[in-house]
C-alpha cells in the first residue's frame, strides 16, 4: 500500500482525486457524430437562409471570396460525411482570455479528425502563430486534458494580426507547416481577426494554388457573442456564472449571519451585463444593476447611487442592515454622461497616443486632456476622483477599448451611496464590503455543460474543415432537444464600429436586451429581493449529481426552453 506522501506526492501535475475522476466523465455527442454509436465527421447543407448585418454590403465588398464561398449562408448537419478528405493538417489555437471547456474543443478536434489527419497546436495564441510555435498533439495529450482547466495546454494571447508583415507571418507558418486550416477559438474580437484570416489565406497561399481553411469557435466567459438561437451562448459562460454563484451566493448566507455588512460586488464582463443578470437570477440579491437598462433610461450616476441609497434606507427601517449588490464590470461605459466622456477620450488618446506616452501618469496627464475635452466633459472629469481619473486615463487594450477591470466602480458606488445615504437617514448603519470576482472563474474545470458544449463545438469544427468549409464560425443549437451541429458565415456576423479612431469591421457584441424574457422576469422578481432576504445559495458547480446538466438560467428563459436542463 502506498503511504500518505506517495498518493501526495502523484496528485501534483492536476492529478488531484477530482482532477483524475473528470477524465473519466462521459461526454455527451449530439447523435447527428454517431453511426452505430461510433464517432463520424458529418457533411453540411444550406438551412436555406442568409446571415446579414446593417454593413451586409460594405461587408461583402470587403471580403470578396469568402462572402461569395459561403454566400453569408447558415450550414446545418445534414448526415454523415463518407467522402471525408485524409491528410488534413490542422491547427489549433487560443486566442484572449481564457474560459473553462477549451481543452474539450481540442479532444473534440482530434477525436474527430482522426488517425487520417493531423492535429498541431499552437503555443501562445496568435503570437505563436506568427512565430511558428507549433507542435503536434497526440491522444495521449488530449486524454490527459480532457474535461480539465481552462487554456493552459497550450495558452493563449490577445495579439491582433493585422499588419502586412503579420499576415506575411502567417503565410510563412502555414507554409512552414504545410497547413491545411487553422482554428481560432476566441470571442468577437478573436472571431472578427479569423474572418479576415479566412480572407487572406483564402486561396494562393501554398505553392499549388490552394488556401488554408480558417474556422472559429465561440469562445468568452462574457457571453456578448450570441446569435439568437442560431448561436445561444459562448462557452465559457456556464462555468464562470456557476462560480460566481456560488461565491456570492455564500456572501448572501453570510450577510444575515453577521447582520451588519452590504457587499459591493462586480462582476467580469467587459461590456454586457449577462454575467451580473445569470448570476442574479442565480441568487437572488438586494440590487443588481445592468449597464443595458441604465443605458436605456439614460440613468445618470447620481440617479443609480439614489436608487442604491433609498434600498438601503428602506431595508434599515426593516433591521435589516445588509445586503449584496451586484455590478457589472463595464457599467460606466453605459452611464450617459460618463459614455460621452468615454468616447471623446478614445478619441483625444488615439489621436495625442505620441505625446500622451511621453506624460507622466496622474496630474500631468490630466491636464494635458483637460484641455483637450469639450467643457462639458471637462467639467465632469473634475468631479470624478482621482483614483477614476487615471483608470479613465490609462492605456486602451490591444482592442482599444477602455480597461474596465481596472476601474474600481464598486468603490466609487460605496463613497458616493455612503454620502446619499448620510442625506437620507443620519440613523442608518452602512458597512461596507468591496470584491471583484473575475479570474477565479476563468479556468476551473467545466461544467457539464461547458464540457459537453465545447466538446461538440470540437466535432463540429473538425467536420467543417473535413467538409472544405472555411469562414465559418461552428455553433450547437437546440440545446434542450439533442442538440444540432451548425455553422455561420463569419462574414455574415460583422458590423462597422468606431475603433482606434476609426472605423473597422467587427463582430457585434450582444448585449442584454431589456425586452428579453431573462430581462423581464429578473425585472418582475428585483422588488420582492429587495424588500428582504429572498436569496439562494446553488452550491458548487457539479459534473455528477441533480444539478449537472443545468444550463444557464438566460438562456433557458430567452430561447423559450421548458427545462433547466440540457439534452444531448
Amino acid at each position: 500500500m502506498k503511504d500518505l506522501k506517495t498518493l501526495l506526492n502523484e496528485a501534483e501535475s492536476c492529478n488531484s482525486l477530482f482532477e483524475n475522476s473528470i477524465r473519466a466523465v462521459e461526454i455527451p455527442t449530439c447523435k447527428d457524430f454517431l453511426k452505430d454509436g461510433v464517432l463520424h465527421p458529418v457533411k453540411f447543407s444550406s438551412m436555406g437562409k442568409p446571415l446579414t448585418t446593417k454593413d451586409t454590403e460594405k461587408v461583402n465588398t470587403a471580403f470578396p471570396k469568402t462572402s461569395t464561398a459561403s454566400g453569408n449562408q447558415i450550414v446545418e448537419a445534414n448526415g454523415i460525411n463518407d467522402n471525408v478528405i485524409h491528410n488534413k493538417r490542422v491547427a489549433v489555437l487560443f486566442s484572449g482570455g481564457p474560459a473553462a471547456g477549451g481543452h474539450n474543443v481540442v479532444v473534440g478536434l482530434k477525436r474527430i479528425l482522426g488517425n487520417n489527419n493531423t492535429l498541431l497546436g499552437v503555443k501562445a495564441g496568435p503570437k505563436g502563430l506568427l512565430e511558428g510555435n507549433l507542435f503536434e498533439i497526440s491522444d495521449s495529450d488530449v486524454n490527459k486534458i480532457v474535461n480539465t482547466g481552462g487554456f493552459d495546454f497550450l495558452g493563449s494571447d490577445r495579439t491582433k494580426i493585422k499588419t502586412d508583415s503579420q499576415f506575411h507571418q502567417v503565410k510563412e507558418t502555414c507554409i512552414k507547416y504545410k497547413l491545411d486550416a487553422i482554428v481560432v477559438i476566441g470571442g468577437d474580437d478573436s472571431n472578427t481577426n479569423a474572418a479576415v484570416l479566412a480572407e487572406f489565406l483564402f486561396k494562393n497561399i501554398k505553392e499549388d494554388g490552394s488556401g488554408v481553411q480558417v474556422i472559429g469557435v465561440p469562445k468568452t466567459i462574457d457571453g456578448d457573442l450570441q446569435i439568437g438561437d442560431l448561436l445561444p451562448i459562448s462557452f465559457g459562460f456556464d462555468t464562470a456564472t456557476k462560480i460566481y454563484s456560488e461565491l456570492v451566493g455564500n456572501i448572501l448566507q453570510d450577510t444575515p449571519s453577521s447582520r451588519k455588512y452590504w457587499h459591493f460586488i462586480k462582476l467580469m464582463g467587459r461590456s454586457a451585463s449577462h454575467v451580473a443578470l445569470e448570476v442574479a437570477l442565480q441568487t437572488k440579491p438586494a440590487i443588481t444593476l445592468i449597464s443595458e437598462e441604465i443605458a436605456e433610461k439614460k440613468m445618470s450616476l447620481e440617479e443609480i447611487v439614489d436608487s442604491i441609497a433609498k434600498v438601503v434606507v428602506s431595508r434599515a427601517k426593516k433591521g435589516i442592515n445588509h445586503g449584496v449588490i451586484l455590478i457589472p464590470e463595464g457599467i460606466i461605459e453605459f452611464i450617459p454622461e460618463m459614455t460621452a466622456l468615454i468616447s471623446e477620450l478614445n478619441e483625444k488618446m488615439a489621436e495625442f497616443k505620441d505625446i500622451l506616452a511621453n506624460k507622466e501618469p496622474g496630474e500631468e496627464k490630466r491636464d494635458f486632456i483637460y484641455a483637450k475635452l469639450t467643457a462639458t466633459n471637462t467639467k465632469l472629469m473634475a468631479t470624478l476622483p482621482d483614483y477614476i481619473e487615471d483608470m479613465l486615463l490609462a492605456d486602451r487594450d490591444s482592442h482599444g477599448n477602455l480597461q474596465v477591470s481596472l476601474i474600481p466602480t464598486e468603490r466609487l458606488l460605496i463613497d458616493m451611496t455612503a454620502r446619499r445615504v448620510k442625506e437620507l437617514d443620519t440613523h442608518v448603519k452602512f458597512n461596507t464590503h468591496n470584491h471583484f470576482f473575475g479570474y477565479e472563474g476563468r479556468c476551473g474545470a467545466p461544467t457539464l455543460f461547458d464540457a459537453t458544449y465545447t466538446y461538440n463545438l470540437g466535432l463540429t469544427a473538425g467536420s467543417l474543415i473535413l467538409a472544405d468549409k472555411t469562414g465559418y464560425i461552428a455553433s450547437i443549437m437546440n440545446l434542450d432537444h439533442g442538440g444540432k451541429p451548425i455553422a455561420l458565415p463569419l462574414t455574415g456576423l460583422l458590423n462597422i464600429e468606431r475603433r482606434h479612431g476609426h472605423d473597422e469591421m467587427v463582430i457585434e457584441k450582444a448585449l442584454v436586451e431589456v425586452n428579453s424574457n431573462a430581462f423581464k422576469y429578473f425585472s418582475s422578481r428585483r422588488e420582492t429581493w429587495a424588500s428582504s432576504d429572498l436569496f439562494s445559495s446553488p452550491g458548487p458547480r457539479q459534473l455528477w449529481g441533480p444539478a449537472s446538466q443545468q444550463i444557464p438560467v438566460t438562456v433557458a428563459l430567452n430561447r423559450k426552453y421548458t427545462s433547466l436542463l440540457f439534452d444531448f
